[in-house]
């Protein structure tokens, strides 16, 4: 297996930054966007259950009508692709019944060896209340978006992170609350614009040692 090497890892998350301008004229390439499609599918998430799901907004239209609930922010209309990230509102016994199944058709073996795993999941998700089971799903979609980035970065992709969206519209909009999901955050993809100031821009980070410390 080809390993990237530390420089080259450094060097790509050092050219990404958070696209201000896209190129409208630039589109991503299939085989590029499926290789990003499936690095979304392959993000770790809490238990492995994968309380999320991704919409990739292609319709024009569709970006058009979330546009004024996303600040006016010229990025949802001029990128190549727009992903919304929305987290489940509920982690019930059936999903986490249907997770174990989809477990065992893969790695083989007896559900019933995973009664355990289950009790475990279970002990987890009932002792937290509705608001707490919302907030500990959308906190998992951060652990997508980043995967996410990194991955467009790591393939020469711009992308640009958007919490200044209006969740409650990209909800009524994409009809969300009927599918039990929510709205986390937004993210938009594409190439930069050569007219766009912040490319170039020096990043602005604190020292490690003022952000890492070794115990």
């Amino acid at each position: 297996m080809s390993q990237l090497s530390p420089d080259d890892l450094l060097k790509q998350l050092q050219w990404r930054y958070a696209t201000k301008q896209f190129d409208k004229t630039k589109t991503i390439p299939n085989d590029t966007w499926e290789a990003i499609e499936d690095s979304l599918v392959l993000t770790p998430s809490s238990f492995g259950l994968q309380p999320w799901h991704f919409f990739v907004i292609k319709n024009p239209e569709l970006r058009n009508e979330l546009l004024p609930h996303s600040w006016g922010q010229p990025q949802v209309t001029d990128c190549s692709h727009f992903v919304v990230l929305a987290g489940k509102t509920s982690m019930s016994e059936d999903e986490i019944d249907f997770f174990l199944e989809r477990t065992t058709k893969i790695r083989g073996g007896e559900i019933e060896a995973l009664n355990p795993y289950r009790d475990m999941m279970l002990g987890f998700t009932s002792q937290m209340d509705a608001a707490a089971q919302l907030q500990w799903a959308k906190l998992q979609t951060y652990i997508a978006l980043g995967q996410l980035m990194t991955s467009a970065a790591l393939l020469g992709v711009d992308a640009c992170p958007m919490e200044g969206i209006s969740a409650e519209e990209y909800d009524r909009i994409l009809g969300l609350p009927e599918k039990g999901l929510t709205t986390s955050v937004a993210c938009a993809l594409g190439y930069r614009s050569n007219d766009d100031k912040y490319a170039t821009a020096p990043k602005v980070r604190f020292e490690k040692s003022e952000l890492l410390t070794s115990l």
